[in-house]
Parts: C-alpha cells; structure tokens; sequence
C-alpha cells in the first residue's frame, strides 16, 4: 500500500523538519506512487501533469540518499544531474532543492545559459552534489572542461516531452553517453509519447512505470472558450479582453514567436496595457526581473512563447490567451494550465483565424471536448465557426463534438470575462542554505 503522508515515508529527520515547516503533509498520487521505489533505488518512468508534485518526488528521495551517504566530491564533478529544458524549470527545481535541504550540508548549482558562464565555472571548480542544468549550456561547459559527468550516481530528465519538443534529443543522447552506466536514472514527463517510450528503453534499467491519469485531460477549474476571428482583428479583441480584467488580476497572452511577442507587447502597451514578453532571446536577468514583476501584480499581462507553457507557476492568473493557437495540440494543455491553479478558478480563451483550424480541430481530438464558441464580440466570423462545426470536422462524423453542431458559449454581453548536502542557492554562489 502507498504512503499518503509525508510523515509516513523513511525520510531523514532534517528534511521532514522542513518539510513539517512548510505545511507538507498529504501526498499527491505521483509522489505516492514515486517516492517508495525511489528510495529502494529504482530506475522510473513517471507520468503525470503538470503542477502534480513530480519536482518534490524525485528531489526528496535523492536529497535522502545524499544525506545518509556523503562522499567527497572531486573537482568540476556531481553526484546528481537534473537536466531540465528551460531556464524558469531549472531556477524552480533549485529553489525546491533549497526548500527541502534547508537543514542538509548539501550545495548545488544552476548551469544555464542567458547569463555569463563565468560563475557557473566557479561553482563547479570544487564539486557540486546536486547540478541542475539544461542542455545545451552544459554540453558547452563540458567540451571547454569545465564539468565532467563519469561521477553523476542520479540522473533525472525532467519534463522530457518538453524537452524532446524543444529538439533536445540529439543532446540529451550525447548527455547519457557521457554518464556512467551504473546508476540510478528517472524520466518524468506530463505526457508519454512514443518517442518518449523509445528514449526510456534506451536510457532505463527495468524501470518502474507510473501513469497519473487526469481525471480529464485539460483542467477543471479552467472556463475554455474560442473565439473565430480573422488575424488582423485579434489586437483588437486582446485589448479589449485584457481591459475587462479587474485591478491586481494577471493574464498570460501566449504568441507562436519570440518577434511576434515583442510587437504584441508594444501594441498593448500603447494601448495603455501594462505588458512585458518572456523568450528565449531574453537574457536571464531580463526574463528573472519581468517575472518578478509579474508575480507580485506590478505586471498585469505577460506575453510569452511557450518557453513560459511550463516552468512558471503564478497561483493568480485568471486569464489566458491564446492569442496564436499553438501547432502542438499538447502545447494547448500546458498553457490553459497557467491559470485555474490551487482550486481557483480561470478563464482561457484562445483565437482562432481561418488559418488555424486545423491547430483547433488537433487541439479538440486531443482533450476530447468541443470547445465552446464565443461570439459576444464585434468581429465574430459565423461562417467560420460554422466550417469548422461541419460535417469535416474533428472526428470526421460532424464536428468536434460529432453531432454536426457547435457548442455556443452563451452570450455575455457586456459582463466581464468569468474569472475565476552545503548548499547552493544561486548559480556560482557556495553558502549553506538559507530559508
């Protein structure tokens, strides 16, 4: 039978200290499930969505082992390598390691890029226990010496679908061949593709599998809507959504690119929307500081590619928009996911020009669900909305929703949107960790 209290795992008694601190006490099913035969020293595929508790689920039980068993570390070395496929996950893996090792005598560094590697090199001159990095600035600092991988006795890939979408997979290949064959390997992911399935035969060893399953494949606490609009009215249509916010709610407006978020943040600024855009071209500091800003409600929307889908965890965002609805239905999932959070409620609502049905019809099959339409607004187009609830539509039986007819979202008028062991603390610092 599975634990269901963290005070019923065998966790050393300093990490059950701050874990008591911080009110830690039920189990979520991924950790349940995870956690035992992490400690027996398992190699596992896990799957489960996001914002389920899988970073506490492998740190824990790593964090454990570090404990009970200290070794010295050799220069430029780790004995645990978590790769992650952004800058945000990493920055969030290392603030829960900091959470759960408050009172371990265990460091650990970030190795990222979009800052100076300068610090970073510093951090791994003498050894780490813990290095959390992402690819490709770690294979960088591998080939110029500074890291070397032959000591690593944990590997975690966290979030590899993300990872394999993002074109990682040539390095996280080149990143095994560099690990020694004996030792303890973890796969997370939010969802499990085949492509995931055939790295995981490659990489683990008589794996345990755990599959979490939604109770439904997208949130329920997430009010969904499309609006059906051509491309050169959706400016228009995001101002005046974003203006029917009330004061201290945040929106995240999700754009296919890195220019497009750029313009979409100028434009809503001009409009006398207070925006800033998060990409990859962004240095860290830049990224760090607009999501500082956001998080405390200095920042009302946030413009983001879907480098911002996964590793940024804001509780009050009420809105999300799709302003480009994405070409990987999955990528649809990760996003709506920003907002209903923590038992809240959201609103998601995504435009869809007539170039970009197709992007809705794979979003639809994929959450099993026809996604209400919105036609409260001035430049709703009908005819599209009823192309796309024709007998071609997502099942090839009559619409989304296999009946030939669409769901219509009641109209609102003008009522508002529903809105429902020495530690590291940061890269190239070595200090014990604080609170």
């Amino acid at each position: 039978m599975n634990p269901t209290s963290f005070e019923a795992l065998q966790l050393s008694a300093p990490i059950q200290r701050a874990l008591h601190e911080r009110n830690y006490q039920s189990l979520t099913p991924i950790q349940a499930q995870a956690i035992p035969p992490l400690l027996e020293g398992r190699d596992l595929l896990g799957c489960a969505q996001t914002g389920t508790g899988k970073t506490a689920a492998f740190s824990l039980p790593i964090l454990n082992v570090l404990y009970e068993e200290p070794q010295n570390i050799r220069p430029r070395t780790a004995r645990v390598l978590v790769l992650t496929p952004t800058r945000e996950l990493a920055s969030q893996v290392g603030e829960s390691l900091r959470t759960y090792g408050k009172y371990l005598d265990i460091y650990h560094a970030l190795v990222y890029g979009g800052v100076g590697q300068g610090p970073q090199v510093n951090a791994m001159r003498r050894g780490v226990d813990i290095l959390v990095a992402c690819p490709g600035r770690l294979l960088d600092l591998v080939d110029q010496g500074h890291i070397d991988l032959s000591a690593v006795e944990f590997f975690v890939l966290d979030e590899v679908d993300r990872m394999l979408d993002m074109g990682f997979q040539r390095d996280v290949t080149r990143i095994v061949d560099l690990l020694p064959r004996e030792r303890q390997s973890l796969f997370f992911a939010a969802t499990l593709g085949r492509p995931i399935v055939n790295l995981a035969r490659t990489i683990l060893q008589d794996p345990v599998t755990i599959m979490i399953e939604p109770e439904k494949t997208t949130a329920e606490d997430v009010e969904q809507e499309i609006c059906f609009i051509e491309r050169g009215d959706k400016r228009s249509l995001l101002v005046q959504r974003l203006k029917a916010q009330r004061d201290g709610e945040l929106a995240i407006v999700f754009s296919r690119t890195k220019h497009g978020s750029d313009k979409l943040a100028r434009h809503l600024n001009t409009a006398g929307i207070k925006a800033e855009a998060i990409h990859g071209n962004r240095s860290q500091a830049q990224r760090d500081r607009t999501l500082n800003r956001f998080r405390k409600g200095i920042l009302p929307v946030l413009v983001a590619t879907d480098v911002a889908a996964r590793g940024v965890d804001v509780k009050d965002v009420t809105l999300v928009v799709n302003f480009d609805l994405p070409n990987e239905p999955e990528a649809y999932v990760h996003r709506i996911g920003r907002t209903g959070r923590a038992g809240a409620m959201g609103n998601a609502v995504s435009f869809c020009s007539p170039e970009e049905r197709e992007f809705l019809r794979d979003i639809e099959k994929l959450i099993q669900q026809t996604i209400p339409v919105s036609d409260d607004h001035a430049w709703h187009l009908p005819a599209l909305a009823e192309r796309h609830a024709s007998p071609r539509g997502v099942n090839g039986k009559g619409g989304a929703n296999g009946k030939g007819g669409v769901t219509q979202k009641p109209s609102r008028g003008n009522r508002r949107p529903r809105s429902r062991h020495r530690y590291r603390g940061r890269s190239g610092s070595r200090r014990p960790a604080k609170a």
